[in-house]
């Protein structure tokens, strides 16, 4: 498998109703973290440090700041050899309505996502923190798709 035939979509529309105040302003992944960072960071970061570096974003919620925050200050990959971080927010290309939740981000997002032509797709949450050395991506072709989930308390 190789890594830039990989695609990552990133769903950062979260309200983030349970850090409010911090989120009155902006989206949760937006949230500062420890300076100028924000808590899309940790993903972010990880992502480039394995080598994934076709990244799609999907905003929705008060996310000026953190559009500001990607285009100025994640601008690490090369275009010329097809690497990219961006934005995708909602565009109603399905329906009339706004993303639904996380499976509708991606379902609204399939015209962006089928133009990749990517062999692996990855949708991550921003805002947790993924340790690599515990995962174990599927190398092999068993289903349509794999799931890796965790528990949440």
């Amino acid at each position: 498998m190789e890594l830039d035939d990989i695609l990552v979509i990133l769903l950062a529309g979260g309200v983030g109703e349970r850090l409010y105040p911090l989120t009155k302003e902006r989206a949760k992944p937006a949230v500062y973290f420890g300076g100028p960072y924000r808590i899309i960071d940790f993903t972010l970061s990880n992502c480039i440090n394995s080598g994934l570096r076709h990244i799609y974003i999907a905003t929705q919620y008060k996310s000026l700041s953190l559009n500001r925050h990607i285009r100025m200050g994640w601008n690490v990959v090369s275009e010329e050899l097809g690497e990219f971080i961006e934005i995708l927010p909602p565009q109603k290309r399905v329906g009339e309505h706004w993303y639904l939740g996380t499976a509708d981000a991606v379902y609204q997002n399939l015209y962006s996502i089928t133009r990749e032509s990517a062999s692996h797709i990855i949708v991550l949450s921003p805002t947790r923190r993924l340790r690599r050395s515990r995962c174990r991506w599927p190398t092999r072709r068993a289903s349509a798709s794999s799931a890796s989930t965790r528990p949440i308390a």
